[in-house]
């Protein structure tokens, strides 16, 4: 099953996010809200999205000990969004810990967010991996790695890159989320992304989800360039 592009909202404030939304009418998207815009604007946010109709991938990417991640995603479930974060690396107690959190801290009668941990970042390129994080595997081996400690937690998926989708649904299980940023249209630029694909080549690759940014909100017109995507993504146009 292909799910709806997940448009990251990279902009500062809530009056430039409304703008752009704005522009899509009665549409209902899936975004990603990022530290920059939750820092700056906080739950109201969130609240004011929700009530427009939006799903919300709440990017935070938790990493910190067991209890206190625990106590935080108590109160990221209140918020009702739709998908939640952590870093892998924190740890299988941590992950475990999270996805405790979110279960004790939804309302009964809503939905449990998803919980989906970040691999390694679409920036980080394997020679930064091995000489940074000293870890000397392959890329793909860290990833897989991650993904399949995240899948023993009992999360619902993984951020990854989607030239590792396909490798991680073997490693785990076909339902298990494939979260996949750094994709670009064909054309845009790379920007500060070093493993980047097109929407067709991550639905080829196995993606189950994709986090797509500045070739949709800064395109010269936001709703045309998201209708390419969706063409795109979905594979109609092949």
């Amino acid at each position: 099953m292909l799910h709806k592009p997940i448009i990251a909202l990279d902009f500062h404030n809530r009056a430039a996010t409304e703008q752009f939304l704005n522009q899509f009418g009665e549409e209902k998207l899936f975004v990603k809200v990022g530290m920059e815009l939750y820092y700056q604007e906080g739950p109201s946010l969130l609240k004011w999205l929700k009530e427009q109709g939006h799903d919300i991938f709440l990017d935070l990417k938790l990493h910190d000990i067991p209890n206190t991640v625990y106590r935080a995603m108590k109160v990221l479930a209140g918020f009702q969004v739709d998908i939640v974060n952590v870093h892998a690396a924190g740890g299988l107690a941590m992950m475990q810990a999270a996805l405790k959190g979110l279960k004790e801290g939804t309302r009964a009668g809503y939905a449990r967010p998803k919980l989906i941990a970040v691999t390694q970042l679409t920036s980080t390129g394997e020679a930064e991996m091995q000489e940074q994080q000293l870890i000397t595997v392959p890329l793909k081996d860290s990833v897989i790695h991650y993904a399949k400690l995240a899948n023993e937690a009992g999360l619902d998926g993984v951020v990854c890159s989607a030239l590792e989708a396909s490798d991680i649904a073997e490693a785990t299980h076909p339902t298990f989320l494939r979260v996949t940023p750094g994709i670009r249209m064909h054309g845009d630029t790379a920007d500060d992304q070093k493993r980047i694909v097109s929407p067709s080549q991550a639905r080829t690759y196995a993606s189950s989800m994709i986090v797509i940014g500045r070739s949709v909100t800064q395109a010269e017109n936001p709703v045309s360039a998201y209708r390419k995507l969706l063409v795109e993504w979905s594979g109609n146009n092949e």
